[in-house]
């Protein structure tokens, strides 16, 4: 359908939704090696670390539906550059708070941020994809995976070079500010995203007398527990991979953040050819293949007695999470009777909240048990995950 953007506005906006997403992954990213650094400052043990992990989490969902309205009202660059520059701001703070209470405030203020910014980006990259007229959603996912890269590297590798951690984290966040700032104008305004919703909204006619009911739809149900649980496996190599790497492999704190990065740098890679993947073959083949990958990767993580080991495990969660969510939302845009502006927010929601929220359970079994059971426990779901979308996927 035609609509009167001009095709070079759509390309710039295109690299600065890219960008956004970079920022996103590299905020996110960030904090990953900064949790074995809060963990002794505060003197938690994995089950109160757990609880503090779980306001990152709670802070994230609760802005996710409420981002919805703000977008609406505001617009997504708004809302992006906001939360970007809320995101860049308490990064520091994360690194010197000396208080669990000044922790706690300050990681829900920063889960916030996180939840805001990524329901806008995925907003506003869903705009800028009809616009395009290409899939260019897994390029954009692709970025934040890159983000991730770097920014549980980029902490790591500049402290080992002798900067102090204080001065490399606000190096970081005045990246995250500089990028959101350069790229705002570059991003659809508020005009430009209802010009691009009313000329794309055609399909969703006729059903949005569901609105009130759509979660309790049984196929939302079920691929937001698929999506669950495919965060819940990212969220834990976010949150956890760098104490996993530490206390039980061995690795220098500097280092840590290094599972985060083989599972981001596959991520990454994976992503980027991700649409001609499922081209080539099915969603459901890409998602049982994906998750019985991702499955043997964290046993290969659990029980290798070598570093190289795994990070070949992480770098095999990775390869095969990568493109599973992006499936799930494409079927979700697709439901029958269901509006995707109705599915969407509501699988999202649900599955983040395995990222955002799951974590923190997993400190429990830590704690009880140990965390290579907490690791095995998400291997035994993801193959859940395998079994019940090969029966019920299409």
């Amino acid at each position: 359908m035609d609509v009167a953007i001009p095709s070079g506005h759509v390309l710039k906006a295109r690299v600065a939704t890219q960008l956004i997403f970079l920022v996103c992954g590299l905020g996110m990213a960030s904090w990953a090696p900064m949790v074995p650094f809060a963990k002794d400052r505060l003197a938690l043990n994995d089950a109160n670390l757990g609880l503090l992990l779980l306001l990152l989490g709670g802070g994230a969902m609760l802005m996710m539906p409420a981002s919805g309205w703000l977008v609406s009202r505001f617009g997504s660059r708004v809302v992006m550059a906001s939360a970007a520059l809320v995101m860049a701001l308490t990064l520091p703070l994360l690194l010197i708070l000396p208080s669990v209470a000044g922790m706690s405030v300050t990681l829900f203020v920063f889960g916030s941020s996180i939840g805001t910014i990524d329901v806008a980006m995925n907003a506003h990259g869903v705009q800028v994809q009809n616009l395009y007229g290409k899939p260019i959603m897994s390029s954009l996912h692709g970025l934040f995976s890159v983000g991730g890269l770097f920014g549980s590297l980029g902490l790591g590798f500049l402290i080992k070079l002798g900067l102090n951690p204080v001065y490399a984290i606000v190096g970081i966040a005045i990246l995250i500010i500089g990028i959101t700032l350069t790229q705002y104008n570059h991003l659809f305004s508020l005009d430009t995203e209802q010009q691009a919703i009313a000329a794309f909204s055609a399909p969703e006619k006729g059903v949005e007398g569901n609105r009130k009911f759509g979660w309790l739809n049984g196929r939302v149900l079920f691929l937001g527990f698929m999506c669950f649980a495919v965060f819940l496996a990212e969220g834990a190599v976010l949150d956890w991979s760098a104490i996993f790497l530490r206390d039980t492999k061995g690795v220098d704190s500097e280092f840590a953040g290094a599972g985060y990065a083989a599972f981001s740098i596959a991520m990454a890679i994976m992503r980027l050819v991700g649409d001609k993947l499922v081209a080539r073959l099915n969603g459901k083949t890409v998602v049982v293949i994906g998750s019985l990958l991702g499955a043997l990767g964290l046993c290969m993580a659990i029980l290798s007695p070598w570093v190289v080991g795994v990070l070949a495990g992480f770098v095999l969660l990775g390869l095969g999470a990568a493109n599973i969510v992006p499936i799930f939302f494409s079927e979700a845009g697709r439901l029958p009777g269901i509006a995707p502006s109705v599915s969407l927010p509501a699988i999202t929601t649900i599955g983040y909240t395995g990222m955002l929220a799951g974590p923190a359970a997993l400190g429990f079994i830590a704690q009880q048990v140990s965390l290579s059971a907490a690791f095995g426990a998400l291997a035994v779901l993801l193959v859940v995950v395998a079994l019940s979308y090969g029966v019920k996927g299409k």
